[in-house]
């Protein structure tokens, strides 16, 4: 067997069907008394629902602006809103903006977070943070952002638009997918991104076909289960291309996030094939597949998710700019970036052509 370092993160998962009404204990056992519950202006709802069950005298406020790629401005607004009320913990309920938001106020204000997620976007499961100012995207790894407890109830997915579901899912592939030729990789990350991967690619056929209810449901856990291995690999290995795109693409064109890994995934994986073998192999097995970057892109073209980036608000004008800002602080990949190459994917991407 080959040599490799692991490290493992301090972080307690609590998991199930009604698990949410755990959560005052989880507060009680880290002895946090006064929460700021965070989400975006759409869950609302679910964030008053976790304040009522925390009770007034646990809450200290509710922050509802939570927005995608967390605008410097709007952790700003969070962080000074935390000290003003003597907050002493975040709870982010949502999905990987809120938590990324959360993130934010743990980095500067230093509140540990307590995350309750409702998508599968992984965020939960990870040291990474990204704050977006003046157009660019900016990622980091601090042991500080990474939340003490997360509470994965897939009752709370159940909300969760089917659209919505599907390209968050496939975030969450993308996730998995990249550990598997990280430069920092190990064989217990492969186990979980394979293990995540697999589940994932189950469960969202059935999550789009909502008619069945006990199969739905059922399908809902699958998922947060495989989002919750996929997070963890995102949490203990390296990023390259393909979340380096993602990161541009949403960051510098303010392109959805989820959105955006749904559509790139399929080409990162086409361009980085010949370099990692090995990691397609497996990626192609867990999706019960012949190719892992036509799989990838079959999975979304069947569940009717987005295949290109003029789709979901990509000009083609940006695509040059976009390989220019991609090229200029790359991350570690089995392939080097080749301009002409990158601007190639790009261009794939953007017309929505199945690879190969």
């Amino acid at each position: 067997m080959e040599a490799f370092t692991y490290t493992s993160q301090a972080q307690r998962v609590v998991f199930g069907a009604g698990s949410l009404a755990r959560l005052p204990a989880e507060l009680d056992a880290l002895g946090l008394r006064r929460a700021l519950v965070l989400c975006t202006p759409a869950q609302r709802g679910q964030a008053e629902q976790v304040a009522a069950l925390l009770g007034p005298a646990r809450v200290a406020g509710i922050f509802a602006e939570a927005v995608m790629h967390v605008p410097v401005e709007v952790a700003h607004q969070a962080r000074a809103m935390a000290l003003r009320l003597r907050a002493d913990c975040a709870v982010a309920v949502g999905g990987g903006s809120t938590i990324g938001l959360g993130k934010a106020i743990a980095l500067e204000a230093g509140l540990p977070v307590i995350a309750v997620p409702t998508t599968y976007a992984g965020s939960e499961m990870t040291p990474i943070y990204g704050l977006t100012e003046a157009g660019l995207k900016k990622t980091g790894r601090d042991a500080r952002v990474l939340p003490r407890t997360v509470v994965y109830d897939p009752d709370l997915s159940q909300e969760l638009p089917v659209a919505v579901s599907l390209t968050s899912g496939i975030n969450a592939i993308a996730h998995a997918a990249e550990g598997l030729y990280a430069a920092d990789r190990n064989p217990i990350m492969d186990l979980m991104a394979q293990e995540g991967i697999r589940a994932l690619a189950l469960a969202l056929p059935r999550i789009a076909r909502p008619d069945d209810a006990l199969q739905w449901s059922s399908a809902r856990a699958d998922a947060l289960y495989g989002a919750w291995l996929c997070g963890t690999v995102l949490g203990n290995v390296g990023m390259a291309l393909h979340h380096k795109l993602c990161h541009t693409l949403g960051g510098s064109f303010n392109l959805p996030h989820a959105e955006v890994h749904t559509v790139i995934l399929p080409h990162a994986l086409a361009y980085n094939a010949a370099a990692a073998p090995q990691a397609m192999a497996r990626i192609a097995a867990a999706l019960q597949a012949d190719d892992a970057a036509k799989g990838v892109f079959d999975l979304a073209s069947s569940l009717g998710a987005p295949t290109a980036l003029r789709d979901i608000g990509m000009r083609e004008d940006d695509l040059d700019q976009a390989c220019q800002i991609a090229l200029g602080t790359p991350y570690p990949n089995p392939r080097p970036l080749e301009p002409l190459a990158l601007r190639a994917l790009l261009q794939d991407a953007y017309e929505g052509r199945r690879p190969g």
